[in-house]
């Protein structure tokens, strides 16, 4: 087993540090070192998105992603995406639409819509089904979650 070494990281605008393995992934060191529970550990293998978070405003695979790795960036998660205590536009849209329903894959595609929403000004549903497929969801909630993120971003309607 690694010897542990510090880290210091910057998650959503404050620093947090940890004794940490070189190895650890950064959806580890969320969940369990800085207790940001919010992105979720779902299939620890970067195909199911539950552990979608934003590095440097882009989206990235937590359980893919080295920790040390991410030292001098800005890491931002679910937690950090509202503002001033109000839901962003998208965490809104989420709850206007029903687009949750058992809420696991909802962290990793509230975070890749937010990805698409800050890049993009109109998006027809077929770029927003592109821009969340790398999310899955178990419960086959799309139509509401595509439903969501047009109201964000939308063009016309297909």
């Amino acid at each position: 087993m690694s010897e542990k070494i510090p880290l210091s990281l910057t998650v959503n605008g404050q620093t947090h540090q940890a004794f940490v393995r070189p190895t650890d992934t950064l959806l580890h060191v969320l969940r369990d070192e800085f207790h940001l529970t919010g992105t979720k550990r779902g299939c620890n293998q970067g195909i199911c998105g539950a552990c979608t978070v934003m590095v440097d405003g882009k989206i990235v695979r937590g359980c893919l992603s080295i920790a040390t790795n991410c030292t001098n960036r800005e890491i931002t998660t679910i937690e950090g995406i509202e503002a001033d205590g109000n839901l962003s536009p998208i965490q809104q849209a989420f709850l206007e639409s029903g687009a949750a329903q058992c809420g696991f894959c909802t962290p990793g595609m509230v975070m890749a819509a937010t990805a698409l929403a800050r890049t993009n000004d109109k998006l027809s549903d077929d770029q927003i089904r592109e821009g969340l497929s790398g999310n899955l969801c178990r419960c086959s909630g799309y139509i509401k979650i595509v439903d969501a993120v047009r109201s964000v971003c939308g063009g016309d309607a297909v």
